[in-house]
């Protein structure tokens, strides 16, 4: 059996980043629970990263993404996700049509291809906290994902990983 496939977003990377924050029970739980699974970071995370590195508004969210970008794959062991030109179009396309549907906010386009990443590199998992991503109708959700003959990816928040998952 293949192992899961785990994508988190930018906000669960910072969260990391913090001392001590539901985000790493999350993670350690996910470690846990499923046994030789992938956590990967997809490139609209990296890009996201990478901005808030040189311009984000203020130091300690500067601060805490160089933190993200530094320990994801050396401390976190994460894997981050590169994807062809083609794939880039694809998950336009996967995008726009989440938007267009109202699954995600018009003005949110980043989660949008956020969620279409995570469907196109076969994800079983995003974790996020961002409420336009995990506030989508799940529903709806799959079937614009089934539509675009990508898979579906079931959308958690790290509470919900440690509440739901967590117990021995």
């Amino acid at each position: 059996m293949p192992s899961a496939l785990v994508a988190v977003d930018t906000n669960f990377l910072l969260d990391l980043a913090l001392p001590r924050d539901v985000a790493h029970d999350a993670l350690e739980v996910i470690r846990q629970r499923i046994p030789g699974a992938k956590i990967v970071i997809l490139p609209t995370v990296l890009d996201e990263l990478d901005y808030l590195c040189h311009d984000a508004p203020d130091a300690t969210t500067r601060r805490l993404a160089r933190h993200a970008l530094e320990n994801m794959v050396r401390e976190w062991k994460f894997h981050p996700k590169v994807l062809t030109d083609v794939g880039r179009d694809i998950i336009e396309s996967i995008g726009d049509k989440l938007r267009a549907r109202g699954i995600v906010p018009e003005a949110e386009r980043n989660d949008s291809y956020l969620i279409a990443e995570a469907a196109l590199a076969g994800c079983d998992f995003l974790v996020s906290s961002d409420s336009h991503v995990r506030d989508a109708d799940r529903t709806k959700l799959a079937i614009t994902l089934k539509g675009c003959d990508v898979g579906v990816v079931v959308v958690c928040t790290p509470r919900e990983i440690v509440t739901r998952f967590g117990g021995k």
